[in-house]
């Protein structure tokens, strides 16, 4: 980890790719009742992106890619901040 980068998500991130495709695929294969509505997605990493616990798009409490634990509409945030 040369460049680590503190509070970044993935689509900040340059390289990467595959788990960016992972990430557009997970979304398609999600039923609308599995997601989490755009605006509490998009909440959710901006909380992420605050968070002490954010390096290079993963959370440290978990060890998840955060903009894949937002979307499913049923998972918590590990540190409880959503």
């Amino acid at each position: 980890m040369d460049n680590l980068c503190k509070r970044c998500l993935l689509f900040d991130m340059a390289g990467h790719d595959d788990v960016k495709a992972q990430l557009e695929k997970t979304k398609k294969l999600m039923g609308p009742e599995e997601k989490a509505p755009d605006d509490v997605y998009e909440k959710r990493l901006s909380q992420c992106k605050n968070c002490d616990s954010l390096i290079n798009a993963t959370c440290l409490k978990c060890g998840c890619y955060v903009e894949i634990r937002a979307l499913s509409a049923a998972t918590k945030c590990p540190a409880k901040k959503w």
